[in-house]
């Protein structure tokens, strides 16, 4: 549902971008063609009357020139172009996923196996890795256990991933972030 903001004696809704037409406040505006042609300075009822003879719409394409750039053009077909080639840049996106596998600086060879082919499922699918151990009472004073731990999946996974960042304490937790290489 959009939203609407008053200003002055107009609604402008907030999704519209431009002023169209009668609602450009401007006495002067510096006017551009259908063909992409300079028409020079024109005052504002002089190119409203022009966009009106060819029957498109006066759009204010740069409000804050001075004087305001306006241009003639079919507004509806300008926003609909404008929405496809938006859509078009998000179908291009590729969002990227943190997945995160926990250890234990205690865990077991099998463990270690499965906790493996986890990861390497994440990081052939595209997404990055963040891989912690969490240390619990005195387990905080063998830190090694736990980078070698790390050290060794980054070791195992090298030819489908690089690392992102070092394995790094951070309060009771050891974290290393694994990228897949592109």
């Amino acid at each position: 549902m959009p939203k609407y903001f008053f200003r002055r004696w107009q609604v402008i809704s907030k999704d519209q971008q431009h002023q169209v037409n009668e609602a450009i406040r401007a006495r002067e505006v510096r006017l551009i063609g259908v063909d992409g042609a300079q028409l020079g300075i024109k005052s504002l009822r002089e190119a409203l009357q022009l966009a009106q003879e060819a029957n498109l719409d006066l759009v204010n394409v740069a409000p804050q020139a001075k004087p305001p750039v306006c241009r003639i053009m079919d507004y509806g077909k300008f926003r609909y172009e404008q929405s496809k080639r938006e859509k078009e840049a998000r179908k291009n996106q590729k969002i990227v996923q943190i997945k995160e596998v926990r250890l234990s600086p205690t865990i077991e060879e099998n463990d270690v196996q499965t906790k493996l082919n986890h990861v390497k499922k994440f990081l052939q699918s595209g997404n990055k890795v963040k891989l912690s151990i969490r240390f619990r009472g005195r387990e905080i004073t063998h830190q090694e256990i736990g980078r070698r731990i790390l050290d060794r999946l980054a070791g195992e996974v090298k030819d489908i991933s690089d690392v992102e960042r070092q394995p790094k304490l951070e309060g009771r937790q050891m974290i290393m972030i694994l990228t897949p290489k592109q």
